[in-house]
């Protein structure tokens, strides 16, 4: 490592010179000589210096966390300046050293071999003191910038480790919010005389606001209802239960689409009473921006006779005992939009053999990778193909149709369905 002259103090009367860019620089050369000149330059312009002729103990030393500048001959017995940055980046050392690679060698694949060695800049023998402290210079502003980046990262690889705690404990809570909403869903079948209700449910994240279920009236009249709540998630899902708790059969009192009669027996209102209601639930009690849409039933066991609302919901399918299926309802506003709203009942006349179809319209707007959905046409296609299959098979092979047609098992709504199988008495 040859150095220009200099006028320069001796190693052991130096005074150092204070330097805001001050750092601990190592110096790798098999010539004391040039060693001790480098050295007291380094001093004199207020660094740490330490040196060394050995490659090995140098690898040593630049584990020390506070070498920023290494300072490397290229021509040494031991080990070249090349293989020594190969060695020294190799390891991982957990901070970052900056090379400059003393030479006289002026050939661009000399230079290309150090920079691919891991070489981050060169100075061409003999070296002016001028150009190598701009060098180092220019270096520690790199290390520097470097090290404040690690920091950073630290910072914010914390940070991240806290929020993905954080999401933990998010995720667990809303499985318990999945759990919840699923012990609000009946048994998925249940037969009654003269009837089978089978119900499907499934959301597209943790919890949904879709629901679907059923309650009994007396020994002749079943109630059914599917509804689904505008938007995803835990907001959408607390609404949903709150519905489905009004339309309970664990507390028929407190059931919004029951009275007590003269007698004290329960008493069915209309349809479209029952949904009025649920209108003016949401707008006075719930008070909320979102709304919902339902399909509401009642059914006569012993004359198959189905009295409906249809409210913004997806037109309900009656599949006749021969297969065939027809689309019925006219529609009707959804539910907590505005107040006041008149609800429209209709009747549906089923007979034994025949089945009833409510879901939402997370199957009939599937969508296929193309982006075309499933639509109404679709599903009576399905439900025509899967005839002979019932119950919960049924809505099973519904939803196998419709992962095939999706391509994927994973749905971008909420998926559900209750199908009721008449038979009569």
């Amino acid at each position: 490592m040859n150095i220009a002259p200099v006028a320069v103090a001796g190693p052991t009367n130096a005074t150092p010179v204070a330097s805001t860019g001050a750092s601990t620089v190592l110096v790798l050369d098999d010539s004391p000589a040039q060693r001790n000149l480098v050295c007291a330059l380094l001093r004199k312009w207020g660094h740490d210096a330490i040196s060394t002729g050995d490659p090995f103990e140098a690898l040593d030393h630049a584990r020390n966390p506070d070498v920023s500048l290494i300072l490397c001959d290229w021509m040494m017995p031991e080990m070249t300046g090349p293989e020594f940055c190969r060695r020294l980046r190799e390891e991982d050392t957990g901070s970052y050293a900056y090379v400059l690679l003393l030479t006289s060698r002026k050939e661009r694949n000399a230079l290309a071999e150090g920079l691919e060695a891991g070489a981050d800049d060169f100075l061409q023998k003999p070296v002016s003191p001028p150009e190598l402290r701009a060098r180092m210079n220019a270096g520690a502003r790199i290390v520097a910038m470097q090290r404040e980046l690690r920091s950073k990262n630290g910072i914010l690889s914390d940070a991240l480790d806290e929020l993905q705690g954080l999401y933990g404990a998010i995720d667990r809570d809303l499985d318990e919010a999945r759990r919840l909403q699923l012990a609000l869903l009946q048994d998925r079948r249940r037969r009654f005389d003269g009837a089978d209700v089978s119900l499907l449910l499934e959301a597209s994240g943790h919890v949904g606001g879709d629901m679907v279920g059923y309650f009994p009236v007396d020994e002749t009249i079943i109630g059914l209802f599917s509804l689904d709540v505008s938007g995803h998630g835990v907001a959408s899902a607390m609404i949903a239960a709150r519905i489905a708790g009004v339309l309970s059969e664990a507390s028929p009192d407190q059931n919004i689409s029951l009275v007590r009669g003269l007698d004290g027996s329960l008493v069915d209102l209309p349809p479209d009473v029952s949904v009025g209601r649920l209108n003016d639930l949401m707008l006075k009690e719930v008070q909320t921006d979102r709304y919902f849409t339902i399909a509401m039933a009642f059914v006569n066991l012993e004359t198959g006779l189905v009295r409906m609302v249809q409210a913004g919901h997806p037109h309900p399918m009656v599949q006749r005992a021969d297969g065939q299926v027809e689309m019925v309802g006219d529609g009707d506003m959804p539910v907590g939009l505005l107040p006041d709203i008149l609800f429209r009942s209709f009747e549906v006349q089923l007979h034994p053999g025949d089945r009833l179809l409510l879901y939402s319209d997370g199957l009939t707007e599937c969508p296929r990778p193309d982006g075309d959905m499933l639509e109404e046409e679709g599903l009576i296609e399905m439900m025509e193909r899967n005839k002979a299959a019932g119950g919960t098979g049924f809505l099973e092979t519904l939803r196998s149709d419709l992962v095939g047609f999706a391509g994927s098992d994973e749905f971008p709504d909420d998926i559900s369905a209750l199908l009721v199988e008449f038979s009569g008495r």
